[in-house]
């Protein structure tokens, strides 16, 4: 089961429409969901909500350390209440990923994520889980950074929305440890993709064929 979720991001009010907050959104509309009160905690440097479901308790966690800090809020509060690494649910930004789908996936590399890398750093693993939420990718790398700071386009942002709301109807899943089901949830609703622009053919520049004329 998943005791811990965590929404990555940075703080701060111009970092708060960016798309490296895609994980602070989450967790935000889920504890709107489930009517919970944040507070700051200083001995993990984060908001922390709690809950109970099905008789365990369940974290949701917004590091507050900027995002290449992540692990140190993380790491002392899984620490702190003895949570497994497989127990944590990690939901940040995914460059790979086309807006409006996500992915659930356990383990694996972080993928130059920097907020996944000090997360592994203080796990000392890589073994927790992670739901990755599309932003797309700019399409040349010198602009990754730039591009995870700026705030998305409107429709980037609907497709975001609906997304984060739809992954949303796996929480129960999820904290109940039933990942296939969650799976199901999270990867089968895909939106249609935005078809390509059409283009027009080119205006030919040849002149136009003439039939010979038939004699009788």
């Amino acid at each position: 089961m998943i005791k811990l979720f965590v929404g990555l991001g940075n703080p701060g009010a111009e970092y708060e429409k960016t798309r490296h907050n895609a994980g602070f959104w989450w967790v935000s509309d889920l504890a709107e969901r489930l009517k919970l009160i944040w507070r700051f905690e200083k001995n993990y440097n984060a908001r922390v909500a709690k809950t109970t479901f099905e008789g365990e308790t369940i974290w949701l966690l917004e590091p507050q350390t900027y995002m290449n800090a992540s692990g140190q809020s993380v790491g002392a509060l899984a620490k702190f209440f003895k949570i497994e690494p497989e127990q944590i649910l990690v939901i940040h930004d995914e460059l790979d990923i086309v807006p409006g789908e996500a992915k659930l996936k356990l383990g694996g590399s972080h993928a130059g994520h920097n907020g996944l890398r000090d997360i592994h750093a203080h796990l000392g693993v890589d073994q927790y889980w992670r739901l990755r939420l599309g932003i797309g990718h700019p399409g040349v790398k010198s602009e990754v950074l730039h591009w995870v700071l700026k705030k998305p386009s409107a429709e980037h942002q609907t497709a975001i929305d609906a997304c984060v709301a739809r992954t949303l109807l796996a929480f129960e899943d999820l904290a109940r440890g039933d990942m296939v089901k969650a799976t199901l949830k999270i990867h089968t609703s895909k939106p249609p993709r935005p078809k390509p622009e059409r283009k027009e053919p080119p205006l030919s520049t040849a002149a136009p064929e003439i039939e010979p004329i038939k004699s009788n």
